[in-house]
């Protein structure tokens, strides 16, 4: 077997089941579950019509490369949602279909970390971050250094990062809008890191799954190609983004998205991709091209979520330090004391779950940023989470 294997930590939902076992919650409480990023609201209909119209093509194989169409219609998408210049981000050279983030996220570690220098390869990520980064990234043989967020703005601190650590980089995870911060890169953020890129010549991996989920209809999250044209670097060099239709377009189950960016690292990538024995499915394309050709349905989802934030936050802020996040489906709410006796002490009384955020850092040297805080995922509907706020709200004045 992989030694690596050994290296991998237990999933942060492994350690939550071990936290809630042998606790009995109250009976007459209906469990709500706050701790897992899974989109409750419902899928759009048409997305639903257009996969049943399509599913007899589950009898061809499909193409690791995708249907000229689906990558025709993400790129359309994309110029339009980043304001990207004509035929700098074209559907020949620059994109390929993903069955959703995770896969991709965890398939390019495996494609660009080279271990044949001599030190070992460093793969930098944001601490808290997506278990996978990690995973990926120890699986590739790499190591996995952590940029602890800031305790105010929540951003990653990239002037911690040591020079040595830079020169030893290969591949550096972003995710902007952050999980589980919700905090957004800015243009200097991503100005600072591509200057390092061309530096040092590492790789930015930036996960956007979130990035369609906001607040103000007039300032959508700047996203990594975005900044580069911003920059003028309209060949996106050493730069690929990965979006989905999970969070974007309820459709968590259709495992569907696209990576796109630096036509170098998109053709070795598709090149990986002919082995990994990845290809998207047919209908699943023709279902994903009809979600990515409509706004409407997203601009919804995104009422919903104001509305929920609204609801929780009016209802909590009396009684503990909350915040809205610039973006995303979590609240990272700071906790009384210990993130994990809270979690374990809300499911025991309030039969609520929700994710202590020490399970989704690291330790270091400067500590683990997760302590003390909890993820909440605002998923359930606005009943839900209005039940959910008021049963925390008697839980943190019973506990005071």
């Amino acid at each position: 077997m992989n030694p690596n294997l050994d290296l991998l930590h237990a999933y942060p939902f492994e350690k939550l089941a071990k936290l809630k076992n042998g606790i009995t919650p109250p009976d007459k409480l209906d469990h709500i579950a706050l701790s897992i990023g899974e989109p409750k609201h419902t899928p759009p209909p048409f997305v639903l019509d257009q996969l049943q119209s399509k599913i007899a093509l589950v009898g061809k194989y499909a193409a690791t490369s995708g249907l000229a169409e689906f990558r025709m219609t993400v790129a359309n998408w994309a110029k339009e949602r980043f304001n990207l210049a004509e035929n700098t981000l074209t559907a020949e050279k620059h994109i390929l279909p993903v069955n959703g983030t995770r896969e991709a996220l965890f398939a390019i570690a495996q494609a660009c970390i080279d271990n044949t220098a001599g030190k070992k390869p460093v793969v930098l990520m944001p601490n808290p971050f997506y278990q996978i980064y990690e995973g990926a990234a120890l699986l590739a043989g790499a190591k996995a250094e952590f940029i602890n967020c800031d305790t105010e703005n929540l951003h990653p601190d990239f002037s911690s990062v040591a020079e040595e650590t830079w020169k030893n980089c290969q591949l550096l995870y972003l995710c902007s809008p952050g999980n589980p911060t919700g905090a957004v890169l800015e243009l200097k953020d991503y100005e600072y890191l591509l200057e390092l890129s061309d530096k040092y010549g590492f790789i930015i991996a930036s996960d956007e799954c979130y990035s369609e989920l906001y607040f103000d209809e007039n300032q959508p999250p700047l996203g990594l190609l975005q900044a580069c044209a911003e920059l003028g670097r309209h060949n996106f060099k050493s730069c690929v983004v990965f979006h989905s239709l999970s969070k974007r377009s309820n459709l968590p189950g259709l495992r569907s998205g696209f990576v796109a960016g630096d036509a170098n690292i998109i053709e070795k990538f598709y090149q990986y991709r002919t082995y990994h024995g990845c290809a998207m499915s047919l209908p699943i394309q023709y279902a994903s091209i009809a979600a990515w050709s409509n706004e409407l349905h997203v601009k919804q989802n995104r009422e919903f979520y104001r509305e929920k934030f609204d609801t929780v936050i009016d209802i909590l802020q009396p009684h503990i330090e909350i915040n809205k996040p610039e973006a995303g489906f979590y609240l990272w709410l700071k906790t009384p004391g210990s993130d994990v006796e809270f979690a374990r002490e809300l499911y025991a009384q309030q039969n609520i779950t929700v994710l202590p955020g020490s399970f989704l850092a690291r330790d270091t040297p400067a500590g683990n940023p997760g302590k003390n805080r909890v993820r909440i995922a605002l998923v359930a509907s606005v009943d839900e989470c209005r039940e959910a706020a008021e049963r925390i709200k008697t839980f943190l004045q019973n506990n005071r």
